[in-house]
């Protein structure tokens, strides 16, 4: 196989990627650097009016990007999603499904709808893009699948997350079978468990009355001290993307500024 050049293993020009959970946080991150790597995007979110904008952002930087409204716990929405995009694109090469949800209750105060609810975004919705996404790929001959994990898949961070934990965990035991059984197919399927990153959800969470002291004692937790970018995971999502990764398969990379060393 020849050798490429650093600007060929991380050019993504002629493919197509799809990000759910796109227009904000993380999966807007991740649309940024694929977008700026060459691919056409497609961001996929129940959030019509900020997946119009980041369509509107990238397109404005004459690079070529379209939105499909999806709730990745649906059947119909993803199967529509993967018609769309082959429709709009002609294939799917990338796939990165980082749609998530992460309420917090504690276990012996949680009802079963916010437990069925967390299972089917976070878990459900992962399967049913990444089966869908893998048929489009196999019949095409390969791609990239990439799951955003969580620390939490790995490591309970927090009381009041167990709903959240177990989807994570499952999003990581899931992965690797997959890369397992979809291998031979020229389907490389890896995950990435971001620790604390500053997105809008994480802020919510965090509480607006002590934002600051939130955040500055989260970050005392974090050995390199600080909180995550998105584009500190996108960067990542980038390298998973690309011929640069193209020898990993079933792989977690773990993204937290060293959280999984305390």
């Amino acid at each position: 196989m020849p050798r490429k050049s650093i600007a060929q293993l991380f050019d993504l020009t002629g493919k197509t990627a799809v990000i759910t959970g796109g227009s904000m946080g993380i999966g807007h991150g991740i649309a940024q650097r694929l977008s700026e790597a060459g691919a056409t995007v497609v961001i996929a979110d129940v959030a019509e009016q900020q997946g119009n904008a980041c369509v509107a952002e990238l397109t404005t930087a004459k690079r070529q990007a379209y939105f499909v409204k999806a709730d990745v716990s649906s059947e119909a929405d993803v199967q529509n999603l993967v018609r769309e995009t082959v429709r709009l694109t002609g294939r799917i090469d990338i796939f990165v499904s980082n749609a998530g949800i992460y309420p917090q209750t504690s276990v012996l105060e949680m009802d079963v709808a916010l437990w069925d609810k967390v299972q089917a975004v976070n878990l459900r919705g992962l399967f049913l893009c990444n089966r869908e996404a893998a048929r489009s790929m196999a019949a095409t001959g390969g791609g990239v699948i990439i799951n955003i994990g969580s620390v939490d898949s790995v490591h309970p961070s927090m009381i009041g997350l167990a709903a959240y934990d177990a989807s994570k965990h499952g999003v990581w035991g899931f992965t690797k079978n997959l890369a397992l059984e979809v291998a031979k197919r020229g389907i490389r399927v890896n995950a990435i468990a971001p620790g604390g990153i500053a997105t809008e959800g994480l802020k919510q969470s965090m509480g607006q009355e002590k934002l600051r002291d939130n955040i500055e004692a989260f970050e005392a937790s974090v050995p390199m001290g600080r909180l995550g970018e998105p584009d500190d995971i996108a960067t990542v999502a980038l390298f998973l993307a690309s011929d640069a990764s193209s020898y990993m398969t079933g792989a977690l990379v773990v993204v937290d500024g060293g959280v999984l060393l305390r």
